[in-house]
């Protein structure tokens, strides 16, 4: 993917600290990247690395102990964030889970319905929308997370493994999914995930994090062509590239 020559964000040198008994636990070290508009950046590496860490920092929830986040235009953008569960309220249907950042932001209910029935229909839930969340299966529910998180038109959308607690065949459905979701709108994405195959499958470019602290181990340009189909996954070149992701891991 050609990328402009503008970064839609900019990260230098953060690093993050966490109190502890022993004189703080480090998660991040000196991480430094770019993410460009449009691009799918994957972040990948073992656990306890400071993955969650760095998406939580961007999105403002967390303040680093050094280091800085800075944005293209230097305005803070919109930013949409999907979870590793759900987290749909069991007491609102479908559409109202959806529609409720635009109820947040006091937008005219008629409008906010409406445009939740739009992404019901990118997400593929059409018929579900007054729906419980306790009908909804996993695959589903994250469905309803990754509307949530577009309705208010986010310029980046942050996903912390989305699908990590779903079944390896729901999984793999979820990448295609996801994908066609990501291809109708256009989105800077930044994902985090523990999985060599999700990481390539769906990046641009994937980012290699080390053992705590987690520092960049890798920046790699990932040079498969869109649209991705299933059948990549069992090329050569697939295997060489999630090969060095993997050698890079350990």
């Amino acid at each position: 993917m050609t990328s402009p020559t503008t970064p839609i964000l900019t990260v230098h040198n953060l690093s993050a600290v966490f109190p502890d008994n022993n004189g703080g636990l480090q998660a991040l070290d000196r991480v430094s990247f770019q993410v460009y508009p449009r691009e799918f950046l994957a972040v990948l590496g073992p656990s306890g690395s400071g993955k969650s860490t760095l998406l939580r920092i961007i999105a403002g929830l967390l303040q680093p102990t050094e280091g800085k986040v800075s944005f293209g235009d230097h305005r803070q953008p919109r930013i949409g964030m999907v979870f590793q569960q759900a987290t749909l309220m069991p007491w609102r249907t479908v559409i109202q889970n959806i529609m409720l950042p635009l109820e947040l932001d006091g937008t005219d209910p008629q409008q906010a319905r409406a445009r939740a029935r739009e992404l019901i229909d990118l997400v593929g839930l059409q018929s579900f929308e007054n729906h419980w969340p306790r009908e909804l299966s996993g695959g589903m529910a994250q469905r309803v997370a990754i509307a949530r998180a577009l309705i208010h038109d986010p310029d980046l959308l942050l996903l912390d493994e989305p699908f990590a607690s779903l079944d390896a065949l729901t999984r793999e459905r979820m990448w295609a999914e996801l994908l066609r979701i990501w291809q109708a709108r256009q989105k800077t994405v930044i994902m985090v995930t523990h999985s060599i195959s999700e990481a390539l499958f769906l990046a641009d470019r994937v980012i290699v994090f080390s053992a705590r602290p987690g520092r960049v181990k890798l920046d790699l340009n990932v040079d498969l062509p869109r649209p991705r189909t299933d059948e990549m996954r069992y090329t050569a070149h697939f295997g060489r590239l999630a090969r060095r992701l993997k050698d890079t891991i350990e």
